[in-house]
């Protein structure tokens, strides 16, 4: 419920968004089954703006996609586009380079994804 004339929200912006990303987590991180290389081309709903194809052979080109597909993928895009290994190797640098709300929704969902689940070094 929202209070007009200066009130508080009952829910928060933040809490929207942690509800928006959660609303798209696979079940587990064993139905994320895209692609380990080559060319992707992410369709316009997700890489609205700016580059659309990643060579996932290139270290740096795959993060970057995978770092967009996180912020900007609904529930399928995140099953057919990202591959379980490579997000758990990738997660200690990318978790730094995605939103707070990003980070904390697939940590809290995914232990394994977490500094305390073992996914490698954390980030201030």
């Amino acid at each position: 419920m929202i209070v007009h004339g200066g009130g508080e929200q009952s829910r928060s912006d933040q809490q929207v968004l942690r509800e928006r990303y959660a609303r798209r987590l696979p079940a587990s991180l064993d139905k994320l089954a895209g692609p380990r290389g080559g060319l992707v081309e992410l369709p316009g709903h997700v890489a609205w703006s700016g580059l659309r194809t990643f060579d996932l052979d290139r270290p740096k080109l795959r993060m970057g996609m995978y770092r967009v597909v996180l912020a900007e993928g609904q529930h399928e895009d995140l099953l057919h586009l990202l591959d379980r290994d490579l997000l758990i190797e990738q997660w200690p640098v990318l978790r730094t380079l995605v939103s707070r709300h990003v980070r904390a929704v697939w940590e809290d969902a995914f232990p394994d994804l977490s500094p305390a689940g073992g996914a490698g070094p954390t980030a201030a």
